[in-house]
């Protein structure tokens, strides 16, 4: 069986893009405990945000989807599943929730994460929530052709617990003693996560609310206010090239982690980035339409409402729309499609 040992990190010879990427997740997150103490209630509203985008983005990667009035009103939960797919959707919503709220409180052993996958499954009837794999699974990819090829065979059932044992007892003990960088440490953890694929089903969203979790133990908070997970969505070519590309040899030990790590630790960065460029629209009292502008100015390319909306979170929709409307009158926005489809483009 696959043994593991974490201490032997600190034998390994980082290279200056893992470096930069530490020293800047450093730096952004200390910059964001100073804006958290200046704008709490206006930054409160960013959590709303991620909270849908972190729900929405996590269970599309699984093709597990709703509309986004529906997402909305699930999070909010101001409305009941209506589906498979809704009930999902939901429970990834309660472990998200309780992650925020007592994140503190949540050791990392196998039991803890046994009890959060049976929370992602409260709204439904599945006989192994909270139970890890009872059958060998695969990471397999289908191709255009239709073929499906298997990329990576996880461990087999029997030996999942043990191992699940051992990444807790291991990340704990170098995290205690202050033996291991957490953000080296987190995403290693996360990378064995996915190796051994304790479960039946529900394996990547776990191992995103996981990566939340550890992120917020060890102090960074950023998940709380820029979703991690629509950033992966974004660009989940590269995290699953990533992924492959370090699971090679994972089973004899002789891995190399590097391209994990390294993804896991730009998207924590680029979430930081972003966080500091919304903070710096809501930070001045302006006026809806001079937010808006400003929020504009950020944007390349095509964007739509739902985009201005994530910058300006102090706004109401009915404000965002007036603002966006008095900049296309005054010739600085063009404005094209219709309904769900409208987009806009800076003309200045």
């Amino acid at each position: 069986m696959r043994t593991f040992n974490y201490s032997a990190l600190k034998e390994q010879k980082w290279d200056s893009e893992i470096l930069g990427y530490i020293a800047g997740i450093y730096q952004y997150a200390g910059k964001q405990e100073l804006y958290l103490k200046q704008r709490p209630q206006e930054l409160e509203k960013l959590v709303e945000i991620a909270k849908i985008q972190s729900t929405e983005a996590s269970n599309a990667i699984e093709g597990i989807v709703t509309t986004s009035t529906r997402i909305k009103q699930l999070v909010e939960e101001k409305t009941t599943p209506k589906n498979r797919d809704e009930q999902e959707i939901a429970g990834y919503r309660d472990v998200l929730n309780i992650i925020h709220e007592s994140y503190d409180a949540i050791s990392i052993t196998r039991n803890y994460i046994l009890q959060l996958h049976k929370i992602m499954y409260s709204h439904m009837n599945n006989p192994m929530a909270g139970q890890t794999k009872n059958v060998q699974n695969y990471i397999s990819a289908t191709y255009p052709d239709g073929h499906t090829e298997i990329l990576f065979e996880p461990l087999p059932p029997y030996e999942t617990p043990e191992a699940l044992d051992q990444i807790c007892t291991e990340y704990n003990r170098v995290i205690g003693n202050y033996e291991i960088e957490p953000l080296l440490a987190i995403p290693v953890f996360i990378h064995d996560f996915l190796c051994i694929h304790p479960f039946n089903d529900g394996n990547g969203r776990m191992s995103r609310l996981l990566t939340t979790l550890l992120l917020y133990r060890s102090g960074f908070y950023v998940g709380r206010y820029i979703s991690l997970e629509a950033i992966i969505a974004k660009h989940k070519d590269l995290y699953y090239e990533a992924l492959q590309q370090s699971q090679n040899g994972w089973h004899n030990g002789t891995e190399d982690v590097v391209p994990f790590i390294k993804y896991i630790l730009g998207t924590i960065l680029y979430a930081y980035k972003e966080f500091e460029k919304r903070f710096s629209i809501v930070e001045e009292k302006l006026p809806a339409v001079d937010m808006v502008r400003k929020a504009a100015n950020e944007k390349i390319g095509r964007f739509n409402k739902q985009d201005i909306r994530e910058l300006c979170p102090t706004l109401s929709v009915s404000a965002v729309e007036g603002a966006l409307r008095k900049l296309v009158a005054a010739g600085e926005l063009k404005r094209e499609g219709a309904g769900k489809s409208t987009y806009y483009i800076r003309l200045q």
